[in-house]
Protein backbone atom coordinates (compact mmCIF):
# COMPACT_ATOMS: atom_id res chain seq x y z
CA UNK A 1 0.00 0.00 0.00
CA UNK A 2 3.20 2.35 0.56
CA UNK A 3 4.61 1.84 -2.46
CA UNK A 4 1.16 2.27 -4.64
CA UNK A 5 0.46 5.67 -2.73
CA UNK A 6 4.20 6.74 -3.34
CA UNK A 7 3.52 6.18 -7.07
CA UNK A 8 0.83 8.20 -7.05
CA UNK A 9 3.24 10.95 -5.29
CA UNK A 10 6.28 10.35 -7.75
CA UNK A 11 3.70 10.18 -11.26
CA UNK A 12 1.08 12.22 -10.67
CA UNK A 13 2.52 14.70 -7.92
CA UNK A 14 -0.86 13.33 -5.61
CA UNK A 15 0.16 15.03 -1.62
CA UNK A 16 1.15 11.91 -0.22
CA UNK A 17 2.85 11.26 3.27
CA UNK A 18 3.45 7.44 4.85
CA UNK A 19 3.25 8.03 8.52
CA UNK A 20 4.37 5.20 10.46
CA UNK A 21 2.76 4.97 14.19
CA UNK A 22 5.02 2.48 16.84
CA UNK A 23 2.67 1.28 19.48
CA UNK A 24 0.23 3.69 20.40
CA UNK A 25 -1.37 3.28 23.53
CA UNK A 26 -3.61 4.75 25.69
CA UNK A 27 -7.24 4.74 27.41
CA UNK A 28 -9.56 3.02 25.14
CA UNK A 29 -6.96 0.56 23.67
CA UNK A 30 -8.02 -2.99 22.55
CA UNK A 31 -7.43 -5.65 25.24
CA UNK A 32 -5.13 -7.59 22.32
CA UNK A 33 -2.29 -4.82 23.27
CA UNK A 34 0.02 -5.62 25.96
CA UNK A 35 -0.32 -2.50 28.02
CA UNK A 36 -4.14 -2.99 28.36
CA UNK A 37 -3.19 -6.15 29.18
CA UNK A 38 -1.49 -6.19 32.31
CA UNK A 39 -3.49 -2.59 33.41
CA UNK A 40 -6.70 -5.14 33.01
CA UNK A 41 -5.28 -8.08 35.45
CA UNK A 42 -3.76 -5.94 37.88
CA UNK A 43 -6.83 -3.76 37.92
CA UNK A 44 -8.80 -6.70 38.58
CA UNK A 45 -6.93 -7.80 41.76
CA UNK A 46 -4.29 -10.19 39.63
CA UNK A 47 -0.68 -9.98 41.32
CA UNK A 48 0.37 -13.14 38.81
CA UNK A 49 0.50 -11.52 35.55
CA UNK A 50 0.12 -13.49 32.50
CA UNK A 51 2.68 -13.05 29.68
CA UNK A 52 4.24 -14.39 26.57
CA UNK A 53 7.83 -13.20 25.57
CA UNK A 54 9.14 -10.45 28.07
CA UNK A 55 12.66 -9.59 26.08
CA UNK A 56 11.28 -8.02 23.13
CA UNK A 57 11.64 -3.87 23.42
CA UNK A 58 9.06 -1.91 21.86
CA UNK A 59 9.10 1.92 20.97
CA UNK A 60 5.64 3.09 22.89
CA UNK A 61 3.55 6.26 21.86
CA UNK A 62 0.92 8.05 23.79
CA UNK A 63 -2.27 8.49 22.23
CA UNK A 64 -1.72 12.06 22.14
CA UNK A 65 1.79 11.91 20.70
CA UNK A 66 0.31 10.02 17.58
CA UNK A 67 -2.60 11.99 17.16
CA UNK A 68 -0.27 15.37 17.16
CA UNK A 69 2.48 13.39 14.91
CA UNK A 70 -0.61 12.78 12.55
CA UNK A 71 -1.61 16.65 12.70
CA UNK A 72 1.98 17.84 12.64
CA UNK A 73 2.22 15.87 9.32
CA UNK A 74 -0.84 16.55 7.65
CA UNK A 75 -0.03 20.37 8.50
CA UNK A 76 3.65 20.04 6.46
CA UNK A 77 4.53 21.32 3.11
CA UNK A 78 7.68 19.27 4.19
CA UNK A 79 6.45 16.24 4.92
CA UNK A 80 4.55 14.90 1.28
CA UNK A 81 6.54 12.29 -0.31
CA UNK A 82 8.35 11.39 2.78
CA UNK A 83 8.08 8.29 4.92
CA UNK A 84 8.30 9.52 8.58
CA UNK A 85 8.35 7.61 12.14
CA UNK A 86 5.65 8.86 14.82
CA UNK A 87 6.97 7.15 18.03
CA UNK A 88 8.85 8.29 21.14
CA UNK A 89 12.16 7.16 20.35
CA UNK A 90 12.69 5.43 24.03
CA UNK A 91 12.99 1.77 23.65
CA UNK A 92 11.81 -0.60 26.73
CA UNK A 93 11.49 -4.11 27.18
CA UNK A 94 8.42 -6.02 27.30
CA UNK A 95 9.30 -7.28 31.09
CA UNK A 96 10.31 -3.88 31.94
CA UNK A 97 7.32 -2.00 30.50
CA UNK A 98 5.15 -4.72 32.68
CA UNK A 99 7.36 -3.86 35.74
CA UNK A 100 6.78 0.37 35.42
CA UNK A 101 3.04 -0.66 35.09
CA UNK A 102 2.92 -2.40 38.81
CA UNK A 103 5.51 0.53 39.63
CA UNK A 104 2.50 3.35 38.38
CA UNK A 105 -0.36 1.08 40.08
CA UNK A 106 1.61 0.81 43.04
CA UNK A 107 1.54 -2.96 43.42
CA UNK A 108 3.94 -6.10 43.34
CA UNK A 109 3.56 -8.28 40.56
CA UNK A 110 4.96 -12.06 39.50
CA UNK A 111 5.11 -12.43 35.47
CA UNK A 112 3.79 -15.81 34.66
CA UNK A 113 4.99 -16.91 31.38
CA UNK A 114 1.74 -18.66 29.25
CA UNK A 115 2.49 -20.20 26.43
CA UNK A 116 -0.14 -20.02 24.71
CA UNK A 117 0.75 -16.01 24.98
CA UNK A 118 4.05 -17.34 23.49
CA UNK A 119 4.42 -16.85 19.56
CA UNK A 120 5.76 -18.86 16.90
CA UNK A 121 9.33 -19.11 17.03
CA UNK A 122 9.23 -17.10 13.59
CA UNK A 123 7.18 -13.99 13.97
CA UNK A 124 8.42 -12.60 17.34
CA UNK A 125 9.16 -8.95 16.62
CA UNK A 126 12.31 -9.21 18.84
CA UNK A 127 13.14 -5.01 18.38
CA UNK A 128 10.64 -2.05 17.38
CA UNK A 129 12.49 1.46 17.95
CA UNK A 130 11.12 4.43 15.74
CA UNK A 131 14.06 6.93 14.79
CA UNK A 132 11.85 10.13 15.00
CA UNK A 133 14.22 12.60 13.80
CA UNK A 134 13.14 13.22 10.52
CA UNK A 135 9.60 14.13 12.18
CA UNK A 136 11.32 16.65 14.45
CA UNK A 137 13.23 18.18 11.38
CA UNK A 138 10.53 18.20 8.76
CA UNK A 139 8.01 19.17 11.12
CA UNK A 140 8.36 20.45 14.71
CA UNK A 141 6.61 17.77 16.26
CA UNK A 142 8.51 15.72 19.16
CA UNK A 143 6.86 13.47 21.25
CA UNK A 144 5.50 15.54 24.76
CA UNK A 145 5.89 11.68 26.91
CA UNK A 146 9.27 10.70 25.59
CA UNK A 147 11.58 8.90 27.62
CA UNK A 148 10.97 6.80 31.10
CA UNK A 149 9.56 9.84 32.71
CA UNK A 150 7.31 11.04 29.50
CA UNK A 151 6.13 6.75 29.03
CA UNK A 152 5.26 6.54 32.95
CA UNK A 153 3.18 9.92 32.52
CA UNK A 154 1.45 7.94 29.69
CA UNK A 155 1.22 4.66 31.90
CA UNK A 156 -0.60 6.63 34.66
CA UNK A 157 -3.27 8.54 32.66
CA UNK A 158 -3.81 4.85 31.00
CA UNK A 159 -4.09 3.07 33.90
CA UNK A 160 -6.11 5.54 35.65
CA UNK A 161 -8.71 5.70 32.63
CA UNK A 162 -8.47 1.54 32.62
CA UNK A 163 -9.10 1.46 36.15
CA UNK A 164 -12.52 3.41 36.53
CA UNK A 165 -15.09 0.67 37.07
CA UNK A 166 -17.03 1.93 34.38
CA UNK A 167 -14.20 1.41 31.99
CA UNK A 168 -12.95 -1.35 33.34
CA UNK A 169 -16.01 -3.68 33.17
CA UNK A 170 -16.04 -3.35 29.69
CA UNK A 171 -12.98 -5.30 29.40
CA UNK A 172 -11.94 -9.36 30.35
CA UNK A 173 -8.83 -9.13 31.84
CA UNK A 174 -9.18 -13.26 32.09
CA UNK A 175 -9.54 -13.79 28.46
CA UNK A 176 -6.18 -13.60 26.01
CA UNK A 177 -7.35 -11.87 23.09
CA UNK A 178 -5.49 -12.42 19.62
Amino acid sequence: ADQLAMSFYNAFDTPVTIIRPFNTYGPRQSARAIIPTVITQIANSKRKIKLGATSPTRDFSFVMDTVRGFVAIAESDKSVGEVINIGSNFEISIGNTVQLIAEVMGVDIEIETEQARLRPEKSEVDRLWADNSKAKKLTGWEPAYGGREGFKRGLAETAAWFADPENLKRYKADIYNI
